[in-house]
């Protein structure tokens, strides 16, 4: 791996290169959702890359924006179309967007081409390129060939080799690309969380699968003091103790890593939290009898859906003395009112800690947003799977390509 220290350190950033007047590409991560009628519910990760976009604007710049938006099947799908982004990024910048008709096509390339100082060219949804998931070569070059710089500002996507995330940034020197404001911001604070914290430093570690924050748990366990488990997750855990859970979410082909991960957490004095009760319902549903329960009361057939009272109260009592909580996935099903008590409570407490709180994934950042405890939080990470592979110290494949030698 090499030293994570050098690396952080030594990213090339978009204040220490020359962009006046040039036209300049910069891949952002506005993958935001949108109710049945297409109208954005949550323009976080649009804003937070304003920034970046502004400052090219200011050094008289013409600018195109590249972004991901669903999962569209290959092809031009309207139900996908950049359109309403196009309109959000016209309200907050109050200048006029050119949406061009596709990402490749001669039309978008004669767009990009004519581009002006001071206007911006918004590609269409980058996932309607096939290439783009494959990091496709010839895409690679054509969208590179549309401009002068590249900046990476899409920490969310950072984590995959995609045409418009590392591909492109191969055919630019370290001095035409760089981190946006945004992509530095997130490294940078992920860095020093996890080499600098201040301790007491607590992990809560939520979400449904042991599988996939495996490696996470792994890399956090020697550089925390406490770590604490939800989610579905944890039922793996408390099978591995021998607990009958029910029909509860469980990986049995993970039970002796979760063994493994408890006993290094013994060994090196690691506190470690798992649930002493649940809500447990008779059936996955919105409509279904729920009740709270011990771990060791989980009725027969049922399944355990949120964290139970006593545990939020043990959880909010565990993070009092932290100096740093890294917060990454709920505590339940907390997309159904009748499981989403567990993560609140959770979430109020962090939000109230005195703590430095960083809350990073998709689903946990939508959470506090729900619990109206957003602004509380100290640092809300865009990028779900791109912070997972930062705490497990990986270079993420779109950071690699803007470190400097």
């Amino acid at each position: 791996m090499g030293d994570l220290k050098g690396n952080f350190v030594k990213l090339q950033e978009l204040k220490n290169i020359d962009i006046s007047g040039k036209k300049v590409f910069i891949r952002c991560d506005f993958n935001v959702p949108v109710d049945e009628y297409q109208n954005i519910t949550d323009d976080r990760r649009i804003r937070s890359a304003l920034p970046t976009i502004r400052y090219c604007l200011d050094n008289d710049c013409s600018v195109i924006i590249a972004t991901h938006f669903g999962r569209p099947k290959g092809g031009y799908e309207e139900e996908y179309s950049l359109k309403p982004i196009a309109k959000r990024l016209h309200t907050l910048l109050k200048t006029e967007i050119k949406l061009a008709p596709n990402v490749i096509c001669d039309e978008t390339v004669k767009m990009a081409n004519d581009l002006e100082n001071g206007e911006i060219l918004l590609l269409e949804n980058m996932r309607f390129e096939k290439g783009e998931t494959k990091n496709d070569e010839v895409l690679s070059k054509t969208l590179a060939d549309m401009a002068d710089i590249y900046i990476n500002d899409a920490f969310g996507v950072s984590h995959r080799a995609h045409s418009s995330v590392e591909g492109i940034a191969k055919h630019f020197d370290i001095k035409h690309k760089a981190a946006g404001f945004l992509l530095a911001s997130e490294i940078k604070f992920f860095y020093h969380i996890i080499k600098e914290p201040k301790r007491p430093f607590v992990s809560i570690v939520g979400g449904s699968k042991v599988s996939g924050k495996l490696e996470a748990l792994y890399n956090l366990v020697p550089k925390v003091d406490k770590i604490i488990i939800g989610g579905g997750m944890a039922f793996t855990f408390l099978k591995a103790l021998g607990h009958d859970i029910g029909n509860s979410l469980c990986e049995d082909d993970l039970i002796p890593e979760a063994i493994k991960i408890m006993d290094e957490a013994k060994q090196l004095g690691v506190k470690f939290y798992l649930p002493v009760d649940v809500i447990a319902a008779d059936g996955f549903s919105s409509e279904a009898f729920a009740k709270a329960t011990t771990i060791q009361e989980i009725p027969k057939g049922w399944m355990g859906l949120d964290i139970g009272p006593a545990t939020s109260l043990l959880f909010a009592e565990a993070l009092e003395d932290a100096h740093t909580i890294l917060w990454n996935g709920p505590m339940g099903v907390y997309e159904m009112d009748k499981f989403a008590k567990g993560s609140t409570k959770i979430s109020h407490a962090v939000a109230s800690s005195y703590a430095t709180t960083v809350v990073g994934g998709g689903d946990t950042a939508d959470l506090v947003r729900k619990t109206g405890d957003e602004d509380a939080m100290t640092f809300i990470s865009t990028g779900g799977g791109a912070s997972l592979e930062l705490i497990e110290g990986k270079v993420l494949p779109g950071v690699k390509a803007l470190i400097l030698e």
